[in-house]
């Protein structure tokens, strides 16, 4: 197969020009490090948007974070019926082999998989033009009915009720998997609610006992 020229390929590989002058070259002795493993301290579940680059917002080196993103940063729960539970086995090596002791799961506002969450214009599709997209988000589906409930299906405020709802729910999730329940009550483990205003660029932290998000200090 031909390809044919591609000006998005062409800005990536000038970005990679770029990292390997002022990213990669400057910091030889941290890559050295890392060659031969991994030991970060956090992992991070974020949504595969664009607009939400973990390591960006974090503005963290090499090696410090494992991130996994997916639609609407969800965890599902656990289960062991056969499949290919891609989040649940990274989830799993975080926890059991890289052995973090932090685990945030970062919701952003604008989120698309939340706002088809929240207004099932999905529902019903086939795989391929959208069905995929409305079973993962149909996760959300129990979180949805609360917030429609107060806030309906329409809005920004029912969106943004809707995004942090989906926080919530994969902190739930994360607790049904044994390894994390384990470590969460012996202290070797901490989950962490976050939520990514895009509008204007503040991270707010989840207090649990509240069930409120507020921005970080």
């Amino acid at each position: 197969m031909t390809h044919r020229p591609s000006p998005e390929l062409d800005r990536l590989l000038e970005g990679y020009a770029r990292f390997r002058n002022t990213g990669w070259t400057p910091n030889r002795e941290r890559w050295a490090t890392l060659k031969d493993g991994q030991q970060p301290g956090v992992m991070v579940i974020a949504c595969s948007d664009s607009r939400v680059d973990p390591a960006q917002i974090f503005d963290v080196n090499p090696g410090e974070i494992f991130v996994v993103r997916n639609v609407a940063a969800m965890v599902p729960p656990f289960e062991t019926t056969p499949g290919h539970h891609g989040v649940s086995a990274a989830l799993e090596f975080a926890v059991q082999v890289l052995q973090v002791q932090e685990i945030v799961v970062m919701g952003h506002g604008m989120c698309g998989g939340c706002k088809a969450a929240l207004t099932r214009e999905l529902h019903g599709t086939e795989p391929g033009k959208g069905g995929f997209i409305a079973d993962w988000i149909a996760l959300l589906d129990d979180a949805r009915e609360e917030v429609v409930a107060h806030h309906g299906v329409e809005g920004r405020a029912a969106e943004r009720a809707m995004e942090q709802a989906g926080v919530r729910a994969s902190l739930a999730n994360l607790r049904t998997f044994p390894c994390v329940r384990e470590k969460e009550r012996d202290g070797s483990l901490n989950l962490r609610g976050a939520f990514f205003a895009i509008s204007d660029g503040v991270l707010h932290l989840l207090d649990e006992d509240t069930g409120r998000f507020a921005p970080a200090s």
